[in-house]
């Protein structure tokens, strides 16, 4: 089945707290046929910050969604702005080798500094800087201890490393042995950064269509893409459909799968949210499911984790999720929930971005692997570039060089499925 209609209604916000309440921009669908320097696929960060460049530059470039921007991942994740990529630096050292390693970094670093500078002119995104990483045992905590130490050493980043005692005081969990704070993250409102993104897109002179699902994509001089009442022909495409892509790329599919991740809404606690974290920052930890949670203005606790791999999400959202948050935070059981959602975000085989050019004049971002806050819209912006004849960012990213899943996309959900029901029996046995 599309993952982009299993689980939510056409051309509408998941129910989730980002969307109560808010009135978006309704743009209209694409009719007929349109000529273009640049089309996009997709209006989350990756191809709204691919759209805003390539329009800032002169470029003729089209945005074609097929619900409504900020639709997927981009709308309803946690929020959360992280430093790197979801691989230590020592780990891509030994992988890549100094210079790479250090390009990546520096990347990252870009693109954390991009988010937070265009959130700094528009307020109604809500950043707010800190980040926590939470531990589970002793020997975490003496590799993290490591890591940061290289990591202060040699790329100038201030993580402080706190004991169970220490971590404890911030983050109110009696489950931890430590963690991390690296104050140079952050968190934001998902949703509202996504149609500010959308604004500043078309303030530059990018075209977006909403409920224009790409149906097709064929490869040539120029590339056609044909949509339920109209179609596009372009000079370059960008994809950045990520987790809701259907299979019309395979050199993209065969790389990059959906996997379904939630979050449950607490009502407002401003009276007690102190309860639970003492600073106003974004937490996740090191399960392998991970549990990722922060506060937004409002007070409610948001909390997101229990991961499914099947297309469709499970018939029950709540029980599972709220079991997972009320053990880590006894203080919060009992506690009213206003809103469950679900979605879904796109994983690679090692956990890295898949960010390259598919074909001469298509170029893919996708897989950001939990990251995609802050390194999916610096692909967009590389990809731009790379359009543009600027490709040292795109080769930065494409040095992962990623995997496919083993067996293409037949076998991948399979063989996904066996691997994550595995890591989810060591997290429960705790080893």
């Amino acid at each position: 089945m599309n993952p982009l209609y299993r689980n939510d209604k056409p051309g509408q916000h998941a129910p989730s707290a980002y969307a109560a309440g808010l009135t978006p921009i309704d743009r209209p669908p694409l009719t007929g046929h349109i000529k273009v320097d640049v089309a996009v696929i997709g209006a989350g960060y990756c191809g709204l910050w691919a759209a805003k460049t390539l329009a800032a530059a002169g470029r003729d470039v089209v945005v074609l969604d097929a619900h409504r921007v900020g639709f997927g991942a981009s709308g309803r994740n946690g929020g959360q702005i992280h430093s790197g990529f979801n691989k230590t630096q020592p780990e891509l050292e030994a992988k890549l080798g100094d210079t790479r390693a250090r390009a990546l970094w520096d990347l990252a670093e870009a693109a954390k500094a991009q988010v937070k500078d265009f959130c700094a002119t528009h307020p109604d995104t809500a950043l707010r800087e800190g980040l926590g990483y939470g531990v589970y045992d002793k020997l975490e905590l003496a590799e993290f201890r490591l890591i940061a130490d290289h990591m202060n050493r040699h790329y100038g980043l201030n993580m402080e490393v706190l004991d169970q005692a220490a971590f404890a005081d911030v983050v109110k969990s009696p489950l931890y042995r430590g963690g991390v704070l690296d104050p140079s993250g952050g968190h934001l409102q998902p949703l509202q950064y996504a149609l500010a993104l959308g604004r500043a897109a078309e303030a530059t002179g990018a075209v977006i269509y909403e409920r224009t699902e790409v149906e097709s994509v064929s490869e040539g001089a120029r590339v056609t893409l044909r949509t339920p009442r109209g179609q596009v022909e372009a000079g370059h495409v960008i994809v950045a459909g990520n987790g809701y892509l259907p299979n019309i790329l395979p050199a993209v599919n065969r790389k990059v799968m959906p996997i379904n991740s939630f979050i449950a809404a607490t009502e407002p606690l401003p009276d007690r949210w102190q309860d639970v974290l003492a600073q106003d920052i974004a937490v996740a930890d090191s399960k392998f499911v991970v549990n990722y949670y922060r506060f937004d203005p409002n007070r409610r606790f948001l909390f997101g984790g229990r991961e499914s791999y099947g297309l469709g999400f499970p018939t029950d959202i709540q029980t599972a999720l709220i079991a997972r948050m009320e053990g880590l935070f006894p203080q919060l059981s009992g506690v009213k929930i206003d809103n469950v959602w679900g979605g879904s975000l796109g994983i690679t085989p090692s956990r890295l971005p898949h960010v390259a050019r598919v074909a001469p004049n298509i170029l893919s971002g996708a897989g950001f692997s939990g990251q995609g806050v802050a390194l999916s819209g610096m692909a967009g912006r590389v990809m731009a570039e790379a359009v543009l004849g600027q490709e040292d960012g795109l080769a930065t990213f494409e040095s992962l060089n990623v995997p496919a899943f083993p067996g293409g996309t037949a076998l991948r959900a399979p063989i996904l499925t066996l691997a994550m029901m595995w890591f989810a029996l060591r997290d429960r046995i705790g080893f």
